[in-house]
C-alpha cells in the first residue's frame, strides 16, 4: 500500500512576488491595442488574432480566452446607440422603410466592426491585470486538491 504525504502548500498573497497590475491602466492599454503590461507592443498580430507574445517585453498572450465576451459588450453598446437614434428618427420624421435600412444596417456594420478589437482588447488587458487565464508569470509547482 502506498503512503500519501500530508503536507499541504498554503499560497497567500505574501508568498509570491508578483508585480502590481493596474486594472485601468491595462484596459486602456488594451483599448488602443497595445500589451497590457508595458504599454509598448502589440496586442493583435491580426483583426482579432492576439499576438502570441510581446514583442516589447515578452508578456505571453497565449492564455488569454476572451471568447465572445467582446461580441455581446459590442452588440450592448451599438445596440444602445442605433436603436434609440432609429426610434426617434421614426417618432419624429417617418422616413420610408427602404431609406431607413439604408441608413441603420451600414451604420451597425461599421460601428459593429469599428468596435470590436478596442473592446477586444479591453478585455484582454483586464484578465491580465486581474491575472486570469494563464496570465500568471510564475504559476504555483503544486496547486493543493480542491
Amino acid at each position: 500500500m502506498e503512503t500519501v504525504s500530508t503536507a499541504t502548500t498554503v499560497w497567500t498573497r505574501n508568498s509570491a512576488h508578483a508585480e502590481k497590475r493596474d486594472v485601468w491602466t491595462a484596459m486602456k492599454r488594451g483599448f488602443r491595442g497595445r500589451c497590457p503590461r508595458c504599454g509598448e507592443g502589440k496586442l493583435f498580430r491580426a483583426f482579432l488574432k492576439t499576438a502570441d507574445a510581446c514583442s516589447t517585453c515578452g508578456q505571453d498572450f497565449t492564455g488569454h480566452r476572451a471568447d465572445d465576451l467582446p461580441a455581446y459588450l459590442v452588440i450592448v453598446i451599438v445596440g444602445h446607440i442605433v436603436v434609440p437614434l432609429a426610434l426617434s428618427i421614426e417618432t419624429n420624421f417617418s422616413p420610408p422603410v427602404a431609406l431607413q435600412l439604408a441608413i441603420y444596417l451600414p451604420l451597425t456594420l461599421v460601428a459593429s466592426l469599428s468596435l470590436i478589437q478596442p473592446v477586444k482588447g479591453t478585455v484582454v488587458g483586464l484578465q491580465w491585470a486581474l491575472r486570469m487565464h494563464g496570465f500568471d508569470e510564475n504559476p504555483p509547482d503544486h496547486i493543493p486538491p480542491v
